[in-house]
């Protein structure tokens, strides 16, 4: 994306104007990334004062001589090697250097090629940390699909790490795969959002009554999920977090002063589950959403959301009707007992993220 070029362009000039000649000139690499059928060609352009510096070469113009380059050039070439390293799949892949080493004059740079063999890649991961004695330093990243720029990344001290999905069948794989088990892994250990789950089940019913439910929940979360995910609707942990714990106490309070009449847990469930949705939303914009596989991640991570949030209903909603079956008593007993927990629960968890920082979620 353009931004970023002429973002780097600016720091440049900022870095180049304003700090003394002694300084370094401009804390800035570049790293671009080519993918082709069977195989990853990386580009690295990095500036002669990083290089000089690390391989404690003095003084520096002598990274613009020619014959020197050549003569430096295992030593040159091994330094980058260990600055970055990449996986295609989740698997580590060798890069070896393809091209002689270029000298930038005008940029008081070198440019590096090197090549990679990986067969076709869904998913390519990138960990670079180029030169690690400069807290300023970042690098450029551009990522290419044939000619094509698809997309680009900054990466500093604070932030290592970058994912690329490809734009081909094994791309959309790759996404699947991994949101889809994101979100499986959030809604297990997400215990807020499980627990009202279970309030809802506790008090029992037909298996047609707890499917609507859970459905009901499903539908209005995903909706609320897509709008923060996007950013069309972010609003801020501060408000969701504790209306997600107070969801929780009205279940429970719902539970012990229900008698009778129409079961409306469905409607709750639906009116709650749009809260619960911008906690969903959170945790995914956390994660680095791809923006080219955007719609498949989204879809993916409320599919695994579901998935988990389904194998937990069915044990509990077995475990209830077993209960019921053999004690209508004891599954009297059991509703009670597990709403005053669901509303101790929810009020920990609302005063604890009103009053305290660092809450969960």
């Amino acid at each position: 994306m353009k931004p970023v070029r002429v973002l780097s362009g600016i720091c440049a000039l900022v870095f180049a104007f304003t700090m003394p000649a002694s300084a370094h000139p401009a804390p800035f690499s570049y790293l671009d990334v080519g993918m082709a059928s069977g195989s990853l060609n990386i580009t690295v352009v990095a500036h002669s004062f990083d290089l000089a510096h690390d391989l404690a070469i003095e003084p520096v113009q002598r990274l613009l001589d020619p014959a020197f380059v050549t003569s430096q050039s295992r030593n040159l070439e091994s330094l980058l090697q260990s600055r970055f390293q990449l996986q295609a799949d989740g698997r580590p892949i060798a890069c070896e250097p393809s091209e002689r080493i270029e000298i930038l004059a005008e940029r008081l740079s070198l440019k590096f090629r090197f090549s990679c063999s990986a067969s076709r890649t869904g998913v390519v991961g990138l960990h670079a940390l180029m030169f690690p004695y400069d807290p300023n330093h970042q690098t450029f990243v551009n990522v290419y699909e044939g000619d094509d720029l698809r997309t680009q990344a900054i990466l500093d001290l604070n932030h290592t790490t970058f994912e690329y999905f490809a734009g081909t069948r094994q791309g959309v794989t790759a996404v699947i795969r991994k949101f889809v088990a994101a979100g499986i892994h959030h809604i297990l250990i997400g215990p807020d959002h499980l627990l009202f789950l279970v309030g809802l089940l506790l008090l029992g019913g037909s298996l047609r009554q707890l499917l609507l439910v859970v459905t009901a929940f499903t539908v209005s979360h995903s909706i609320t999920l897509s709008l923060a995910a996007l950013n069309l609707v972010t609003p801020s942990a501060r408000l969701v977090d504790p209306a997600i714990a107070l969801s929780i106490v009205y279940v429970g309070a719902d539970n012990l002063l229900v008698h009778g009449g129409r079961d409306v847990r469905a409607w709750i469930a639906f009116a709650f589950g749009f809260v619960h949705g911008f906690g969903f939303a959170g945790v995914l914009r956390d994660m680095d959403l791809p923006g080219r596989a955007l719609r498949w991640s989204l879809f993916s991570f409320n599919l695994g959301v579901e998935i988990g949030q389904l194998c937990v209903v069915m044990a509990v909603a077995a475990a209830l009707a077993w209960l019921h079956s053999r004690s209508e008593v004891a599954g009297r007993r059991v509703a009670f007992a597990g709403s005053i927990v669901v509303m101790a629960a929810g009020t920990f968890w609302f005063v604890q993220r009103v009053f305290f920082a660092g809450g969960m979620l």
